[in-house]
C-alpha cells in the first residue's frame, strides 16, 4: 500500500474519508479502535485478563496520536478494550486528523458557519493516493494481496474498517445477504493480523456499534 509510514489509525481514517474528498463522515470510533491495535501491535499495550494494559510508563512511539492514547490509558483506571473504543475517541480522531493534515493528505479550509461564526473545515488533498490505498484494502479484503505478503497490519486494517462499516473497501455490494462470509472472512483477517485475542475484540466493539447506528462510512 502507499501508505509509506502511516499508521492503522492514519490509514482508517483516510479510508473512512468521503471520496469526493469531502468532511468525513464521523469515524472517531473507528480511528480509536486502529489506535488500540496499533499499540498493541508495537508491544506497547498488552492484554490481562481483558484489559487494556500498558507494559510500561516510560515507552513512546513518537507518533503524538498513539503517544496520547497511551498516556491516557496509563493515567486512567483499567478498562477492557472494548471499553475504550468509545472513551474519549474524539480526542484520538482529532489528533490524527491534525496529523495527516501536517503531513499533507489533508487541507484545512477557513469558513463562517452561518457568515458568523469561524470555522475550519477538513479537505482530503491526495485523493488519487487514498484511491490507491482503498484499492489495495479491497485486494487484502479478497484475498488478492496475500500472495504478496500482506502484512499484519494490513489484515488489521481490513478487519477493523469492514467492521466499522467502511463499505468501500467490500465494494458496491454491501453486507446484505452476506453477512456469513463476510464474518467468516473478517476472522480470518483477525487470525492474520498477529493480535488475535485483541483486534478480535476491537472488531466486536466496532460490530456492535454498526448494528445500534447503521452507521456507513465512505465508499458511496
Amino acid at each position: 500500500m502507499p501508505h509509506g509510514s502511516l499508521s492503522i489509525p492514519a490509514r482508517l481514517c483516510l479510508l473512512a474519508w468521503d471520496p469526493t474528498g469531502a468532511e468525513a463522515a464521523d469515524a472517531a470510533h473507528l480511528v480509536r479502535a486502529g489506535a488500540l491495535a496499533e499499540l498493541a501491535r508495537r508491544g506497547l499495550l498488552t492484554d490481562e485478563d481483558g484489559i487494556a494494559t500498558p507494559v510500561d510508563m516510560d515507552s513512546l512511539t513518537g507518533d503524538a496520536p498513539l503517544d496520547g492514547l497511551l498516556e491516557l490509558v496509563r493515567e486512567s483506571r483499567p478498562h477492557p478494550w472494548r471499553a475504550w473504543v468509545p472513551l474519549h475517541a474524539r480526542v484520538t480522531a482529532d489528533a490524527v486528523r491534525e496529523q495527516l493534515t501536517a503531513e499533507g493528505w489533508l487541507r484545512a479550509e477557513k469558513k463562517r458557519v452561518l457568515g458568523v461564526f469561524p470555522s475550519v473545515e477538513h479537505v482530503l488533498e491526495r485523493t488519487d493516493a487514498v484511491e490507491t490505498l482503498r484499492e489495495e484494502a479491497r485486494q487484502v479484503w479478497e484475498g488478492v494481496a496475500q500472495v504478496s505478503g500482506a502484512s499484519g497490519a494490513d489484515a488489521a486494517v481490513v478487519a477493523l474498517a469492514v467492521a466499522g462499516g467502511v463499505r468501500g473497501v467490500v465494494g458496491d455490494g454491501g453486507r446484505e445477504g452476506r453477512r456469513e462470509r463476510y464474518r467468516a472472512r473478517v476472522e480470518e483477517l483477525v487470525g492474520l493480523s498477529g493480535e488475535s485475542w485483541v483486534l478480535g475484540e476491537l472488531v466486536a466493539a466496532l460490530g456492535a456499534e454498526l448494528r445500534v447506528t447503521g452507521a456507513d462510512r465512505s465508499g458511496r
